[in-house]
């Protein structure tokens, strides 16, 4: 099965560096929106490079310390995903995966600069091991220029090609994964899927509590199904709104699904086993627009009837 090193970028403009600090660095006692931490191994988590105080404070003194002008919209800091297909780190040691993400962090520093990174954290304590590098996108100049520092498309993809031979000089066996650049497919954060899941359930408890409605308690039941609504709608809204980017990969997805029976049933190996898993996802993303659909267009009329009122009243 083909396994390949990945490496994803992630622009910030500063605000949320706290939120993220606390998730990289695992500052929260409970994290709901993410059911994958499994806090019991996060003792297993370790840095290959420690940060030196909170995130925030390390991107204002490294740029008050270059001497660089900053706009509103300047992207403050990136947050670097780095870790490989599930399969690479089958069988392999702790040792041995703290190798590949010690030398993938070598390949990070000598691009942006070891003094610009915050901190670089590996997660054990997920599905799948992986890395956080996160740093300030100065210039050798001395400006915050992270246009510059990553580049547009074309960058991106020679950023993915060094970072691939780089890799794949001690590990042979990884593939260089498609351009994304050239199928016009985006990776779908992996939390937008977390979201389903999390919607999904939420959605099959005021469906069930719609299909208990009965003449008798139709009030009490809708009152609760609306209750229920009133959290789920906006939320299922703003989560339909961040798939649009998206649809390219999602209609490839659905082809993929389409598609998965006839393989499995011919008995095709090789990469049968990722496709299953993106139509896991795919199906996730189906169940939610079935549960949208069935929801009754009155109770949704008057939810945005209240939102409407809300407004007017703010």
């Amino acid at each position: 099965m083909p396994q390949y090193a990945i490496l994803r970028f992630a622009k910030h403009k500063g605000a949320p560096s706290g939120a993220l600090e606390a998730h990289h660095e695992r500052k929260k006692e409970r994290y709901a929106s993410n059911p994958d931490i499994d806090t019991e191994r996060s003792k297993y988590n370790f840095h290959t490079i420690k940060p030196k105080e909170r995130y925030s404070r390390f991107i204002k003194h490294r740029i008050e310390e270059s001497g660089c002008r900053t706009r509103k919209d300047s992207t403050r800091f990136v947050d670097t995903l780095i870790t490989a297909s599930p399969e690479f780190f089958k069988g392999k040691s702790t040792q041995e995966t703290a190798a590949y993400f010690k030398r993938a962090t070598e390949f990070l520093a000598d691009r942006v600069g070891r003094e610009n990174i915050i901190s670089a954290v590996v997660h054990m304590d997920e599905k799948t091991p992986h890395l956080h590098l996160t740093f300030v996108p100065l210039t050798k100049d001395n400006r915050l220029c992270a246009k510059e520092v990553i580049g547009n498309r074309a960058s991106l993809t020679k950023w993915q090609d060094d970072f691939h031979a780089y890799m794949a000089e001690k590990y042979p066996d990884l593939e260089r994964g498609e351009s994304a650049q050239v199928t016009g497919r985006k990776h779908i954060p992996t939390r937008l899927f977390k979201q389903a899941v999390s919607l999904t359930k939420q959605g099959k408890k005021i469906v069930q509590t719609l299909d208990n409605i009965t003449v008798f308690n139709a009030g009490k039941q809708k009152e609760e199904a609306l209750q229920l609504l009133r959290k789920w709608f906006p939320q299922m809204e703003n989560f339909l709104g961040q798939l649009k980017k998206y649809q390219v990969t999602i209609d490839d997805l659905i082809s993929q699904n389409r598609e998965l029976e006839a393989r499995a049933k011919a008995g095709e190996s090789g990469k049968l086993k990722n496709a299953m898993e993106r139509a896991k996802q795919e199906s996730e993303l189906r169940e939610l627009h079935r549960l949208m659909d069935r929801i009754p267009p009155e109770l949704l009329a008057e939810l945005k009837q209240e939102a409407k009122k809300e407004d007017r009243n703010r």
